[in-house]
């Protein structure tokens, strides 16, 4: 007997009400489009009013109905409350059928309308955040220390590259390299180094930075991680340290990555771990507020990564870094 049948026939009231429950809140397309829009992102209420074109009251009971099934987690950043999938059921019977729903739900193809709200939102946001860096790459360092220095998790980091089963060391990317720091890292331990950003005034930086201590295997890209300069390009590993929680859709920037990687690599990502600090938005240019560790696993999966090592380093300001290495199969 599967799961499925066993949570069907398993005795108890209660059992019968949250399977009744999770039914009920599948049986309505629009819901079932919210949790398809869910998939790889998190949003807000208004954020799904203005995808759905919807009025804030029809969708708030929706997202109640869906809450109440266990189908979507909140959480709250600052003033606003935030919706995503949830990675569990709430009991462990269900889990199968929820696991099936959600295959299912990801079949759906949006309507074109809803897509490219979508595609807007996101554009609205990577805005946002260029524009954050753009006005204030002249004091990164400050805004950075503001949570998590440099200095803090660095060590962490290098050790654990150090350490990587890395089939081969030919060719480090580096996403989002900041003011430089890393690439230092990078530079003595492979023959070639990109850096990748897709603010040209922090790229300056770095390459200050990486020029006056002598590092000469490093080329500078101006552009994201889809960006047509990455055509060919096979690297034995992949960084991206405190850049997921800056941008607008971190599931694809883990795919884009993973798509670059050579066989027997790996993508070695620092962020921080999901907190309910709200000023990091508007302070530090933050679209995320950190990251539940299960929602990076859950994105490289996606990518095809496998979950290698982790570290999680406390911070004394109340903050938790997470330092993931994730590898590329073969």
């Amino acid at each position: 007997m599967s799961s499925v049948e066993k949570a069907i026939s398993m005795p108890g009231e209660a059992l019968a009400s949250d399977l009744a429950a999770l039914c009920k809140a599948s049986a309505d397309p629009l819901r079932l489009q919210v949790l398809r829009v869910l998939r790889e992102d998190s949003f807000g209420v208004s954020e799904l009013c203005s995808i759905f074109d919807i009025r804030q009251p029809a969708l708030s009971h929706h997202l109640k109905v869906l809450a109440g099934a266990g189908l979507v987690a909140t959480r709250r950043e600052g003033n606003a409350i935030f919706y995503r999938r949830a990675q569990l059921g709430q009991r462990p019977e269900l889990e199968a059928l929820q696991a099936a729903l959600f295959e299912s739900v990801d079949q759906i193809e949006l309507p074109q309308q809803t897509q490219l709200a979508l595609s807007e939102l996101h554009v609205k946001r990577e805005a946002n955040s260029r524009n954050f860096f753009r006005d204030n790459a002249h004091k990164f360092r400050q805004q950075q220390d503001l949570i998590a220095s440099y200095e803090q998790y660095a060590g962490t980091v290098a050790e654990v590259l150090r350490n990587a089963p890395l089939t081969h060391r030919g060719t480090a990317l580096e996403v989002g390299p900041g003011d430089g720091s890393f690439l230092l890292e990078l530079a003595p331990q492979f023959d070639r180094v990109v850096a990748l950003d897709i603010e040209a005034m922090m790229l300056e930086q770095a390459r200050q930075k990486t020029q006056a201590a002598g590092a000469d295997n490093i080329e500078f890209i101006h552009g994201d991680t889809a960006s047509d300069a990455l055509e060919g390009l096979q690297a034995d590993c992949a960084v991206i340290n405190m850049v997921l929680h800056h941008t607008p859709a971190p599931g694809q920037i883990l795919k884009d990555v993973a798509a670059r990687l050579a066989p027997g690599g790996a993508v070695l990502v620092t962020d921080l771990c999901a907190h309910d600090q709200g000023w990091a938005r508007e302070n530090c240019g933050d679209l995320w507020l950190g990251f539940d560790p299960a929602q990076l696993t859950a994105w490289a999966s996606d990518a095809g990564l496998t979950d290698l090592a982790s570290a999680y380093l406390a911070q004394r300001n109340g903050f938790q870094v997470q330092v993931r290495l994730f590898g590329h199969p073969g």
